[in-house]
């Protein structure tokens, strides 16, 4: 199992290498073509900053396993550090990271569901995570700063266009810093705020800090909607009642099974969901739990499996799948890194009957070897796309994949 890995991350690298150069070598013509002779700034050319291989994947994806009817396929690979996305009004799909502080545009050209162009729309920047589209600007936050690129789609053959700064003074620690953002039904801006640490009552600090903010989408009008949210990487709203629906990680190194992560719901602005006093509902915290009492706070909507890090939540409402996966959530889970036992490595459903959590079970997995406790792959975030099938990034894999679904054939006697 580890030498299947290493073999992969091995030919990854010389995909890299190939990608490498051909930036450096894109950088190098602009930079000599930048200005004419005349001192007049020149019109950069179409080449992309990466020239993309559609090459055919080394991920065991035949290792994932999915309910009868569904498969599983590679959209692009070699994205190196893939994690939130967001699809353009042309078919272009952003895709942010963390550790790599790029931005990556990713297009379909001819169509088939795989990618055959990729371009690096930024580079150098503080843990891009978080990803958002809305009217033709690509949104970017940062740790401290919210980044807007304008009319991005008709300028991905251009050198990297300027973003407007909206925002550079939240909170700039690193430590649950990245961010998810996306846009409500309220058309504001949501983004989270993660506690600085593993277990601290940060907001003495700055009361940002442990919330999920919300804005207008110029950055005005900032305030704190929910409090007492460890690290929200992933949110969502139910597409009948509206209502917000957000995954937060549980603290860490209080044993393998305490306490749970959670799926929580939000039902008006201004509730606070625990931290750092409660955790899931019922688990007082050995250091600040005697000053407030679980009763306090609004329990979890579903308490889910301890350490399994659940980042993205999305409700299905296309119409390729079957239609009972409507009164689903579907939650990555990104899977453990302090556990004895690794845990999560999957995407699981959380079933909703009458706006109530009733089942919690898995839908997808395979990423994670448990005999030999290694995963080649962990998923970040999902996005539907408008043939109703399911986009999954992976950070540790460098991919996105795509699931369908056709219904089997009914055999005829």
């Amino acid at each position: 199992m580890s030498g299947s890995i290493s073999t992969i991350k091995n030919s990854r690298n010389q995909i890299y290498l190939r990608c490498f150069f051909a930036l450096s070598l894109s950088i190098f013509f602009y930079s000599c073509k930048e200005r004419s002779t005349d001192g007049v700034e020149s019109k950069p050319d179409d080449t992309p900053l990466v020239a993309y291989d559609e090459v055919p994947s080394l991920l065991p994806i035949e290792r994932l396993k999915l309910p009868e009817g569904f498969k599983i396929e590679v959209y692009a690979d070699s994205i190196e550090g893939a994690r939130s996305m967001a699809m353009g009004d042309n078919g272009t799909l952003f895709v942010g990271t963390r550790n790599e502080n790029k931005v990556y545009a990713i297009q379909d050209r001819d169509k088939d569901f795989r990618a055959d162009k990729v371009v690096v729309v930024d580079t150098g920047l503080y843990a891009p995570n978080g990803i958002a589209y809305k009217n033709g600007a690509l949104y970017v936050a940062e740790v401290n700063r919210l980044l807007r690129y304008d009319s991005i789609e008709s300028r991905l053959g251009q050198f990297p266009p300027a973003p407007e700064v909206l925002y550079d003074d939240y909170p700039d620690a690193f430590h649950h810093g990245w961010k998810y953002i996306a846009f409500g039904p309220d058309d504001k801006l949501y983004v989270p705020v993660g506690a600085p640490c593993n277990i601290c009552d940060s907001t003495a600090k700055d009361e940002r800090f442990a919330t999920i903010t919300r804005m207008d989408s110029n950055g005005k009008n900032r305030e704190i909607y929910a409090n007492g949210v460890r690290n929200s990487v992933g949110f969502t709203w139910h597409p009948k009642t509206k209502e917000f629906y957000f995954t937060d990680n549980g603290r860490d190194m209080l044993g393998d099974d305490t306490p749970p992560c959670e799926l929580n719901r939000a039902t008006e602005a201004g509730q606070h969901f625990g931290y750092p006093f409660c955790h899931g509902g019922t688990v007082k915290d050995p250091e600040f739990g005697d000053q407030r009492p679980c009763s306090d706070f609004k329990a979890p909507f579903q308490a889910l499996g301890a350490h399994v890090a659940p980042l993205a939540v999305k409700f299905y409402t296309g119409g390729m799948f079957p239609e009972k996966y409507k009164d689903y959530a579907f939650i990555a889970e990104h899977g453990s890194w302090n556990r004895s036992k690794k845990v999560g490595y999957k995407i699981s459903l959380v079933q909703l009957v009458d706006n109530k959590a009733v089942a919690y079970e898995t839908f997808l997995d395979g990423w994670l070897d448990e005999s030999e406790q290694e995963a080649f792959g962990r998923p970040v975030d999902l996005l539907f796309l408008e043939d109703g099938s399911l986009l999954i990034s992976d950070d540790h894999g460098d991919a996105i994949y795509r699931v369908t679904y056709t219904a089997p054939a009914v055999a005829v006697r």
